[in-house]
């Protein structure tokens, strides 16, 4: 039975990651400073035969208190660094008191490196580990205190992580808007504009603290190794969206995660990827979450890329006016000459802009850059996730997939 160790556990996001765990057959080691939010949250989570869950009462901001945090843990397969603070005094970073700045730096920041430290003693072979970041390390938000360096701070942590550790799978998580207690709080206290708030999302939603769940669940699986040292960005694609418009309020429902996936592949030999998704039925079917696999950019020929994205994205929208998700297979290639070096970045942009004019329709599209000799059963958990119900928010993201094992995915390993 996996074990993982989930800081931050008795409320919001890391109570949804908490559930989704604890559902899918984890031992859940729940570390967090609020004993009473941990013992709800411990009322109300399945035990599975065999799982074992335990508190773990503690200031992450205290040294002492993180360096005694291995003792007495049983082996594990994850770490999810998921809490931390931010600053709402609304106070600009020339007039931070240090007191203020040094706490949130002490547990968005130091925290999760002195995490891993004391629980490396304890980590299997393969373990993974996720730090969850912020949309708002990709981009300043100001008048929030050191908030955004400390996320910005958190992702270098996380890709340095990756490579001095490259025998562990190390990824961070970037979450958007998302309607935990604490901004249901603040929407009614009057000090967020939800409206305001949407219009910076191209899916035109914020997301459901079960969503980043989902999303946590899946990178502390094994499934999630072609991502080492990545980031993701569940976000609705605020993350790569430059308009002074705001975008349409979102015009469907989110589908539950497990809705079975219908995935279609495109290309002139799918079959290495055939088995990333068993066919669910037939296409239109209320009860299936629509998908489009497009591998055909990986035979564009130099300078290419593009033109055999859009193509595909063009395909993709002739055929799906509303709710599903196309998936574009990109090279990853080093161009020698420079006067194609930006074919592929104007593909990975292209899908950025895609996402952010489809958002409104539940139109989502991402792509995965694959490192040549890719062996494609590495990547069927990955296409699964990404193509699928349980990533509703994600979209407009190019995923490097440097991590790419050469041998597949063991198929029975916990996920």
């Amino acid at each position: 039975m996996p074990t993982l160790l989930l800081t931050g556990a008795a409320s919001g996001i890391g109570r949804a990651a908490a559930m989704a765990f604890a559902r899918t057959g984890w031992s859940c080691v729940l570390a967090d400073r609020d004993l009473p939010g941990l013992e709800r949250l411990l009322a109300d989570l399945p035990a599975p035969p065999g799982a074992m869950h335990a508190p773990r009462v503690l200031d992450l901001a205290d040294p002492g208190q993180v360096a005694r945090l291995g003792d007495g843990l049983p082996a594990l397969d994850a770490v999810v660094n998921n809490a931390g603070i931010s600053d709402d005094s609304g106070t600009g970073l020339a007039e931070q008191p240090p007191d203020r700045m040094d706490r949130l730096l002490a547990l968005n920041l130091e925290a999760p490196a002195a995490v891993v430290d004391a629980c490396m003693p304890r980590l299997r072979p393969g373990a993974r580990i996720v730090n969850l970041a912020s949309g708002a390390g990709l981009r300043a938000i100001p008048w929030r205190g050191a908030y955004s360096p400390s996320k910005a701070g958190l992702i270098a942590q996380t890709r340095a992580l990756a490579r001095a550790r490259p025998d562990l799978r190390v990824t961070a998580l970037c979450p958007g808007f998302v309607r935990t207690e604490l901004v249901e709080g603040l929407i009614r206290a009057g000090r967020l504009r939800p409206e305001a708030a949407v219009g910076r999302i191209p899916l035109g939603r914020m997301a459901e603290p079960d969503e980043l769940a989902a999303a946590i669940h899946f990178l502390a699986g094994p499934g999630a190794a072609p991502l080492h040292g990545s980031v993701l960005a569940v976000d609705g694609g605020s993350s790569v969206q430059g308009s002074s418009r705001p975008f349409a309020p979102a015009a469907h429902d989110t589908l539950p995660f497990d809705v079975p996936l219908l995935l279609e592949i495109i290309g002139s030999d799918p079959a290495p990827w055939r088995d990333a998704a068993p066919s669910a039925g037939s296409a239109g079917s209320t009860d299936l979450y629509d998908a489009v696999l497009d591998v055909t950019p990986l035979d564009s020929p130099p300078g290419g890329l593009l033109r055999a994205a859009h193509a595909a994205a063009a395909r993709f929208a002739a055929r799906h006016p509303d709710r599903a998700s196309l998936t574009l297979l990109l090279p990853a290639r080093e161009e020698p000459d420079w006067r194609r070096a930006g074919d592929a970045a104007a593909a990975r942009m292209l899908v950025a802009t895609l996402a952010c004019e489809w958002g409104a329709r539940a139109l989502r599209i991402n792509a995965l850059a694959l490192p040549p000799g890719t062996d494609p059963r590495t990547l069927h958990p990955l296409l699964r996730y990404v193509a699928g119900a349980g990533a509703q928010y994600l979209t407009g993201q190019t995923l490097d997939c440097a991590g790419a094992a050469t041998q597949p995915a063991d198929p029975a390993s916990p996920s």
